[in-house]
């Protein structure tokens, strides 16, 4: 089957015919149907984030089964489902107590040495378990869920990162409350997410902070109340100016140091800073010695504390009842050979959000 592999960092995707394996226990084999072009694939290619060379990525991804291995019962051949990038055991201390997004448990008995993908005799690692830059796909079962006909698998693919992401920092991570102010630095497809989950939550003042004028533009389709262009002001002074003093809610959808930092800049005395983004695991972001006075909170949002079984269904609902955009997240569609351009439109600001479209459903 074909697929496009990362050889090493600062590398173009390359496409290679690799053999798959039937799926084993606990495993399942689907057919890719369409894949999101998101940053934290970026973050591999560019080499911000280490990874086992040659590899295949893609995270953002929704298909049909085409078969289950032993023991795999919640779905069947012929099911459409999302892609998780996280595969929940459902047992262990994380899942029992409803934080299944951190789980690390294995749900597969294949070993990490022994990888479903060749590219001739060499193992090929799969993104997340996922790798879904594919036609075919081999991962945990315990990570798909069926999605119901009517829901485009385009929709599907953006609900299993970006919009789960944002909405989830907004709903569970951070818990914005009605009337309340927030700020989100970054509009690309997360940071949309977050904003318009962030109006659902009945906040009071949305403040959307980018580089890129198109953008923000984009995001008051989205909600955003205010907008701040990060590259002809301070953003920090504008978002307290705006707000008189600094919002109760700052979001960071970029991924960097330096605006994981103004997130918390930004967030007034007893507010919350959520760090979004993918920061590269090296840096070290600084805060004031005065947290202890001033009362702040710094937070990540791995997955928007993801609850995967309750929450996609209802961001699927909601989608359905017009209260969530998810249609109007894809700026641009390629065909899977233009993976390479894709991903140049996405590093160059143009898109919030684009769509690989692999295979016929």
């Amino acid at each position: 089957m074909k697929a496009a592999v990362l050889n090493g960092p600062q590398t173009p995707l390359e496409m290679h015919d690799l053999t798959i394996d039937e799926p084993g226990a606990g495993e399942a084999l689907v057919r890719v149907v369409v894949a999101g072009v998101c940053h934290s694939d970026l973050h591999f290619i560019e080499g911000t984030y280490p990874g086992r060379y040659p590899m295949v990525l893609g995270h953002e991804v929704a298909g049909v089964v085409e078969a289950v291995g032993p023991g795999v019962t919640n779905v069947v051949r012929g099911d459409r489902v999302i892609m998780g990038f996280v595969q929940p055991c459902g047992h262990c201390n994380f899942c029992d107590s409803g934080r299944p997004n951190l789980c690390s448990t294995s749900t597969t008995t294949r070993r990490p040495d022994q990888p479903a993908l060749k590219l001739g005799d060499a193992p090929v690692s799969q993104m997340a378990n996922v790798g879904g830059f594919a036609e075919q796909s081999v991962m945990p079962a315990s990570g798909l869920l069926k999605i119901p006909d009517d829901v485009g698998l385009d929709v599907a693919a953006l609900v299993g990162c970006s919009v789960m992401t944002g909405y989830g920092a907004v709903v569970n991570t951070a818990k914005v409350e009605p009337g309340s102010t927030v700020a989100v630095i970054g509009a690309g497809g997360v940071g949309l997410n977050i904003i318009q989950a962030a109006r659902l939550a009945g906040a009071s003042r949305i403040i959307a902070v980018d580089m890129i004028e198109h953008k923000l533009g984009i995001a008051k389709d989205f909600g955003a109340t205010d907008t701040v262009n990060a590259g002809d002001t301070d953003p920090v002074a504008a978002v307290k100016e705006l707000t008189g003093g600094g919002v109760d809610y700052g979001f960071e959808a970029i991924g960097l140091k330096v605006t994981s930092e103004q997130a918390y800049q930004m967030a007034k005395r007893g507010g919350t800073a959520v760090i979004v983004g993918m920061v590269p695991p090296m840096e070290q972001i600084n805060v004031s010695g005065m947290i202890w006075m001033e009362e702040k909170t710094l937070k990540g949002s791995f997955y928007g504390s993801a609850r995967f079984h309750t929450d996609m269904p209802r961001i699927l609902d909601l989608y359905k009842q017009g209260k969530l955009d998810i249609d109007g997240l894809v700026t641009k569609r390629y065909q899977f050979d233009e993976i390479n351009e894709a991903f140049a439109t996405l590093k160059s600001g143009e898109v919030a959000r684009s769509v690989l479209e692999i295979g016929a459903e």
